[in-house]
């Protein structure tokens, strides 16, 4: 990946103009604002986290190449600060965690699927005590369905993440005419994970995650081919696979970026295990994805 600015991103010159008399050496010396990808401070605006004219923190980093075909990482993608102000963020009244799953999760874009509880599932059956006053109905009735799963609109991406999406754009990463438009957030704690997938084909490349807090290893499965089933449907589970497996060592703050075979032709996964991980453990991931064209579901 090339590290230069797309072309709706002036580089400011490299060098100031030479002075060729004295009296340029008194002369003052015009600064040349720069658009940068840093994040707001806590004084700055939300709205408008591009306008700072400060020069980013973060080095100008070349990605990690890894062993799985079109897998990337970039570490250091964000400071230590930035974390901060992303967490403060995502636990800020503004934002609003799942809770129907084992792990917390939240979107952004488009729409998402919310099951019903626990509570919920269960069918619901006539009292004891009525069932012995009433031996006939309660041999008739017949237990309730279980509640179905919500269809529920997402909130559009907020302004607080444009800063980071901007970065991603500056990396090359992303294109500036296809930027995310959507974004799941994971919080894994304990020994909570994720079951092996792929993201769905109806979402283009390169699908993109970035790790908060503890380190974590992502394992990779490589398929005998490319499977677009869901793990909810089963069909994820049942995808065949070569044998062939990679684990890939993400540390917070870094930038995971999936292409061409990493992102069509293997599936990953957290895997629910506590080993490794430090007593109070907690990761927060975001994923990042895009579509080509209209947009309609996350």
């Amino acid at each position: 990946m090339s590290s230069s600015f797309p072309s709706s991103f002036p580089v400011p010159p490299s060098k100031t103009p030479k002075r060729k008399s004295l009296p340029d050496f008194f002369a003052p010396v015009r600064k040349v604002a720069r658009v940068t990808d840093t994040c707001p401070s806590s004084s700055s605006t939300l709205s408008s986290p591009t306008t700072s004219t400060s020069i980013p923190e973060v080095p100008q980093l070349e990605p990690k190449y890894l062993s799985v075909p079109g897998l990337s990482l970039y570490e250091n993608f964000i400071t230590p600060s930035e974390q901060a102000q992303l967490l403060s963020f995502l636990n800020s009244d503004q934002c609003t965690w799942r809770t129907d799953l084992s792990r917390k999760t939240m979107h952004f874009g488009g729409t998402y699927c919310l099951m019903p509880s626990q509570e919920e599932k269960k069918p619901l059956s006539m009292p004891t005590s009525e069932k012995k006053d009433q031996p006939a109905a309660a041999a008739a009735s017949k237990p309730s369905k279980p509640s179905s799963p919500e269809i529920l609109q997402a909130p559009p991406m907020p302004p607080q993440l444009t800063w980071l999406i901007n970065r991603m754009v500056t990396r090359n990463i992303y294109s500036d005419d296809l930027r995310p438009q959507y974004c799941i957030v994971n919080r894994y704690v304990a020994n909570l994970g994720i079951s092996a997938h792929t993201e769905k084909f109806a979402f283009a490349e390169p699908v993109v995650g970035l790790s908060l807090l503890d380190a974590c290893s992502m394992r990779f499965h490589e398929l005998v081919e490319p499977c677009d089933g869901s793990v909810r449907s089963g069909k994820a589970g049942r995808a065949k696979r070569t044998g062939r497996r990679v684990d890939v060592w993400l540390p917070g703050r870094s930038l995971l970026v999936m292409r061409e075979q990493a992102r069509w032709g293997w599936q990953h996964e957290i895997l629910r295990s506590a080993k490794g991980r430090r007593v109070g453990f907690e990761r927060v991931s975001l994923t990042f994805r895009v579509k080509v064209g209209k947009q309609t579901m996350s």
